[in-house]
Parts: C-alpha cells; structure tokens; sequence
C-alpha cells in the first residue's frame, strides 16, 4: 500500500509541473543510456551474445551506472527492432552489489501504468512509473527483466563492458546472484534510466563509435571516457550528467547489420529525444574512412557532420566536435604494410583539419592531440596501446587513454 501511494503522489507532482516550467528545467535527466541495435551474433571477433535466441522464462539482470542523482527513477524499455509485440512479465531495480547480487534493502518493483508487467509494441519504446528509489551520482544499480514467453530476437546493445547475468525462472527479487549463472557482455532491452528531482543541469550525450562505446576499457570497471567524464563532472560539482549513445563500428553515412544504423538515422532517438540534453560531443568517421564499402571522401564526411550540427542547433543543444584519433599499425587496417592506409589518414587529417579550424562547432575536443604520439602524427602513444603488458590494436585506447580524453575536454565548454 505505501509503495502504490508513494509511486501516486510521483505521478501527481509530475503531472503538476507546468509546461513550460518543465521546458525551462526539465525534470526528468537522463542518467544512463545505452544506443540500441538490431539482433545480430555481434560485431567483434570474440563477442558472444543472446540478442539472435531471445528469452524464455529468464530473468536478465544488467548492471549499469547511473552519472546522477536523484529522488525517483524511471526506466526505458525498446523493442526498436522487434517484430513482434514485447512481453515483460515483471521487472525490479535495486542498487548493485558484487556481481549479481543486489542489496536487499533497495530492491523495488518496476510498474508500467500501475502494471508489473507490460506489453512494448513493435518498433516502439515504454517508460516505466516512476520508481521511489533515492540515487547519488555514480550508484550503480541492477535492473532485472523477467520473460514468460518467447521473445524472440531481442533489440540490444552489443559492446558494453559490462557483464549481464541470466537465470532460469523469475529470480526479479532475488537478491543473490547465485541462480544468474549465465553470463553475456551485452545489454538487452533497457535503453535509458532518468532521474527526477537531481541537481543535475541538463545531459551531455556523448556520440560515436567504438572508442565513445568502450571497446577495450576494462569490463566492469566503468573506465569507457563518458564515464570518466561525468566522474571528473561530479568531482568538480559541475551538475552535469553523461549519457553514453556510442555504437562499437558505426559510421556516420551507412547503416550496416553488426554495427547500427548510420549516425544520420540514430541522432534522433539517441541525442535529440533524450530528456534533458544540453551538449552533444561528435566524435564518429573513423569507420566511415576505414570501411571502404563504399569510398568515402572528406567532404562526403564533412557534409554528414554538418547535417548533425544543424539538426542539434535546431533543438538548442550545444555541439562540441571531437577530432577522429589516428589508426597506424592497426592489424585490420595495415595488414601488408602498404602505402593504402596513407591516403586514409590524409581524409581523417582532412576531417580533423575542419573539425579545429572551421568554427562550425560550437567548441571542439581536441582527442586526437591528447593521444597522439609525439613521435608519429598518425599513431597513438605506445603507453595508451597497451593491455596487461600486452600491445593494443592501435586504435583503441586502454583505460589510461580513455581518461586523457576525458581530461581533454573543457568543462567549461559543456
């Protein structure tokens, strides 16, 4: 009973605010947010995913971290590549402990329209009530999804440094880990969690591929640069929270089957229908340049980055360009030593050129200049390609990487 009353006076208050008091400040910020894609067996060589079976009387627990704080939450479930209508037979979250455990004391039951389960349309999305549980910036919580039926394919985020935990049955308020004994790398489903009532500003949604997305940070050490952003946001009590709409292998022109659709298409649903996003960071063309299926130019890419800006200033959101890092010695990309990969370091110098130079975008992220080596303009620093005494690929930066970019921005400029 208390907590029905409680989840009534949410809804009242929010549905007291007026218009344009909630245009002025919003008050729901997004918090977390994960850039979703259709079901595929996965982009990277040793992926494993569940995206391609669905579910079937599972419970999926995904661990997360939020960027703010607090009184209440609300989560957001896709079904964007579904063909079918979605069941979600119950849902709870909880704040997280190790692994698939929760504390107990925080576990709350998810209701969609008052209902613990919820029917999500094909191709659409569904908000949750809001969910009376108090979140300080950097909390870490556990939402857990239970599925009776079949779901089919299933709409997920393929990368996401972050283990996801499956158990047989409906375990939503089980708060041990020991049934979840399947594990995955990826997100299911859950697409954003957004605060209500936080001190919080506004969002800066940070937009890109697979350095953005965190391919190659620590798993389960939140050290992707968006996190290492809104971490030196919360020390400098810069009331900003960071959203994550990286995709690991998109491109800003073309769509493809493992690595999303184009940027052009997901700006929408991923930058601009976000609540409460303030600045946008771009940092994407580097798959663009490197794909080859088909050519792409400079100016091709240029004219792509300039559609976003403009789509951003139409909604009054701040746009900061980040420069595309260098890729030399890659094994993929420089598999013969030839002179090939040359001319595509000149487009992405290019790119950059006009990202520094133009004044198109409102500020820029120089990433390039924090990880280049001092001693090749076209290759990282050797100490930001090395993993557990091992070398990199060369394109994407280790943890200690991923934190000078996160110290290359100026917060000031978000």
């Amino acid at each position: 009973m208390l907590f029905t009353k409680t989840i009534a006076a949410l809804t009242l208050a929010l549905t007291a605010v007026p218009a344009q008091a909630a245009t002025a400040q919003p008050r729901w910020t997004g918090a977390w947010a994960a850039a979703v894609q259709q079901p595929s067996p996965g982009g990277l060589p040793w992926s494993s995913n569940w995206s391609e079976q669905g579910f079937e009387r599972q419970s999926v627990r995904q661990v997360l971290r939020v960027t703010g704080s607090g009184a209440a939450l609300r989560i957001t479930i896709s079904n964007r590549y579904g063909t079918a209508p979605l069941t979600v037979n119950g849902a709870t979250i909880a704040k997280a402990a190790a692994g698939a455990a929760v504390r107990p004391g925080t576990l709350r039951a998810v209701t969609f329209s008052r209902r613990a389960d919820a029917v999500v349309k094909a191709g659409q999305e569904l908000v949750s009530d809001p969910i009376p549980l108090p979140v300080q910036a950097l909390d870490r919580l556990a939402v857990t999804l239970y599925f009776r039926g079949k779901t089919g394919p299933s709409t997920f985020h393929d990368v996401s440094s972050a283990t996801s935990y499956r158990a047989s049955g409906d375990h939503r308020f089980d708060p041990r880990g020991t049934a979840f004994t399947d594990t995955t790398q990826s997100w299911y489903y859950l697409s954003g969690v957004d605060v209500l009532g936080g001190p919080a500003r506004g969002a800066v949604v940070t937009f890109g591929d697979s350095v953005t997305d965190g391919t190659g940070s620590t798993p389960d050490a939140d050290n992707r640069y968006p996190d290492q952003l809104a971490e030196r946001l919360v020390a400098s009590g810069t009331r900003l929270t960071v959203l994550n709409s990286g995709i690991s292998g998109n491109r800003v022109l073309y769509d493809h089957p493992l690595f999303g659709e184009r940027a052009l298409a997901r700006f929408q649903r991923d930058v601009l229908d976000k609540p409460g996003v303030r600045t946008v960071i771009v940092m994407e063309g580097i798959n663009d340049i490197t794909y080859r299926d088909p050519d792409v130019t400079a100016e091709q890419l240029i004219a792509g980055h300039r559609e976003l800006i403009r789509r951003a200033h139409a909604r009054g959101i701040r746009v900061v360009g980040g420069t595309i890092m260098p890729f030399k010695g890659n094994p993929w990309l420089y598999p013969d030593g030839t002179a090939e990969p040359y001319g595509l370091e000149q487009i992405r110098d290019q790119v950059n050129t006009w990202i520094r130079t133009s004044g198109e975008y409102d500020a820029v992220a120089n990433f390039e200049r924090a990880l280049v080596s001092p001693d090749d303009p076209d290759r990282l620093r050797p100490e930001f390609n090395v993993r557990e005494g091992q070398e990199g690929d060369w394109l994407h930066p280790n943890d200690a990487g991923l934190n000078a970019m996160a110290e290359a921005i100026d917060l000031s400029i978000l």
